[in-house]
C-alpha cells in the first residue's frame, strides 16, 4: 500500500469505532505524521506539498542545466513548457509586460500540476489540492500579486476606482455597480479560483473511490452477475482515471490562465 494508507486511510473491520470503512468524504481527511506531537497541521498533505515544491525546484534546475544551442530532448521538452507558459499565457494575456510575471506563471502552472499528478501516483494516489485549504492559499497568493501590482501602478485610489467604476458607466447606476465591482473582483474572484480547481479534483477523486470500492464489493458477493457488475466496474476506474489525469493539467493552465487575466486586468489602464 506505501503512502496510500496515509493519504486515504480506509481500515476495514466496521465493527470498531475509529473505523474509516465505509469509505466517503473522510477519505480524504489527513494523517498528522507524529501524532502524539499534538501537530494535526504536520500531515501527510502538508508533506506532499513540500515535496512537489522540491520536485518543481530539482526538475526545473534540472531542465535549465547545460543548455546548448541545438537542444537535446530534455533541453526542448523543458522549452517548449517554458514556451506554452511565457507565449501562450503570459504574453497573450500581458501584453509587453509579460516578462516579469513569467516565472511566477511556470512556477505556479508547475506546482499545481506537479502536485495533481499526485492523484494519479501509485504512492500517493491523493491530489493535494484535494483539501480546499491548499486551494484557497494558493487564490490568496494570486489575489495579494493582482492587488499589488495595481495599487503598485495606479495608487491605491486609482486602483481601486480603476476596479469598482467602470468607464461610461451613467453616475445614478454606481450605487448598484459599486457593490457588485467590489463583490467580483475582490471577494468572488480568489472563492471561485480556489473551488474551481478544488472542486474538480475532490469530485474526479471521489468517483475513482466509488468505482474502486464498489467494484471491489460487488466482487466479493457470491453471485455471477455481481461479479460481472464488479469487474466492470473496476475497468471502468482505467478511464476515469485517465480523465482525471486530463482534469489536473487543465486545471492548471487554467488557474494558470485565469492568473494572467486577473493581473493583466490590474495593470490595465480602463476596466
Amino acid at each position: 500500500m506505501g503512502l496510500i494508507g496515509l493519504i486515504i486511510p480506509m481500515e476495514g473491520g466496521g465493527g470498531s469505532e475509529d473505523s474509516h470503512w465505509p469509505p466517503g468524504v473522510h477519505s480524504f481527511d489527513p494523517k498528522p505524521l507524529f501524532p502524539d506531537a499534538g501537530m494535526d497541521w504536520l500531515n501527510t498533505y502538508l508533506l506532499q506539498a513540500v515535496v512537489g515544491a522540491i520536485i518543481v525546484i530539482v526538475v526545473w534546475l534540472w531542465l535549465a542545466k547545460d543548455q546548448k544551442v541545438v537542444p537535446g530532448f530534455k533541453q526542448w521538452c523543458g522549452e517548449q513548457l517554458y514556451n506554452m507558459v511565457r507565449n501562450g499565457i503570459g504574453r497573450d494575456a500581458l501584453g509587453y509586460e509579460y516578462k516579469r510575471f513569467t516565472p511566477y506563471l511556470l512556477a505556479l502552472f508547475s506546482f499545481i500540476l506537479v502536485n495533481n499528478l499526485f492523484g494519479q501516483f501509485f504512492l500517493t494516489m491523493f491530489p493535494t489540492f484535494s483539501r480546499v485549504g491548499y486551494a484557497y492559499g494558493l487564490a490568496l497568493l494570486t489575489w495579494l500579486l493582482y492587488n499589488g501590482v495595481g495599487i503598485a501602478k495606479h495608487g491605491l485610489g486609482g486602483y481601486l476606482k480603476l476596479m469598482t467604476v467602470p468607464k461610461g458607466v451613467p453616475w445614478p447606476l454606481l450605487i448598484l455597480i459599486i457593490p457588485l465591482e467590489i463583490l467580483s473582483n475582490f471577494i468572488v474572484r480568489p472563492v471561485t479560483l480556489a473551488l474551481r480547481l478544488f472542486a474538480n479534483l475532490f469530485a474526479g477523486h471521489l468517483v475513482i473511490i466509488v468505482f474502486v470500492v464498489g467494484g471491489t464489493l460487488l466482487l466479493e458477493q457470491s453471485s455471477f452477475l455481481y461479479a460481472i457488475a464488479g469487474g466492470a466496474s473496476l475497468l471502468m476506474a482505467f478511464p476515469i482515471f485517465a480523465l482525471e489525469l486530463f482534469v489536473g493539467v487543465l486545471q492548471a493552465y487554467i488557474f494558470t490562465v485565469l492568473t494572467a487575466q486577473y493581473v493583466a486586468s490590474s495593470l490595465a489602464e480602463d476596466h
